[in-house]
């Protein structure tokens, strides 16, 4: 009796394991919240000291920046769907500009009980990168008004992971004078995602 007690236990703690890192990934929450505090230490070191950060170019004092509290309910496996014949879009900037973006594919993904959320994911054909530029419910509340970004990665395969505790704001949130691809109409979302990067100041 006490035998099957303990089998009954362990097959409820690896249970919980289990799900705890099919939320997450690899990743168990304290390993999690130490990745995700060192990536933006990394992102507030280029801010602060990189000849490329939009604050050295511009020459204008730094301050720090502001995220959302690390949440692996943010760290999302979605389904990938593909385009069939991709195009190249024009996205519309912050300054009134085009800038030309080919197509990649869509993100679809369930989140606070809405299930059809679905974000358009393009390329940028010169560094050979993916990304998705989105606005969601906390757009000019918490977040730039104009959007964020989430750079991605996909081996290609069926699913794809969106992790929106990286999701980090367009140089224009910082400097006026950068232009900054604006999210397309369909990358709206309804919901709010309270992950990632905030407004600055």
């Amino acid at each position: 009796m006490a035998r099957n007690k303990i089998l009954l236990l362990i097959s409820f703690i690896v249970l919980v394991v289990i799900i705890i890192y099919s939320v997450g990934g690899d990743y168990s929450p304290g390993e999690y919240a130490e990745y995700i505090k060192k990536e933006r230490e990394e992102q507030e070191r280029f801010m602060r000291y990189d000849e490329e950060s939009p604050f050295v170019t511009s020459k204008i004092e730094f301050s720090p920046l502001s995220h959302y509290p690390a949440d692996l309910k943010y760290r999302i496996k979605g389904r990938f769907e593909a385009i069939e014949a991709p195009k190249i879009r024009n996205l519309g900037t912050n300054d009134g500009k085009q800038e030309q973006y080919m197509e990649y594919g869509y993100a679809l993904f369930e989140l606070d009980g809405k299930e059809d959320n679905k974000l358009l994911i393009f390329e940028n054909v010169t560094e050979e990168k993916l990304f998705l530029a989105f606005g969601d419910a906390t757009s000019a509340v918490e977040t730039y008004g104009a959007g964020r970004y989430l750079d991605i990665e996909h081996s290609g395969g069926k699913t794809i992971k969106l992790d929106f505790n990286l999701a980090y704001n367009p140089y224009c949130a910082y400097v006026d004078n950068f232009s900054c691809p604006l999210p397309p109409r369909e990358n709206l979302l309804e919901i709010a995602i309270k992950a990632g990067e905030k407004d600055y100041h």
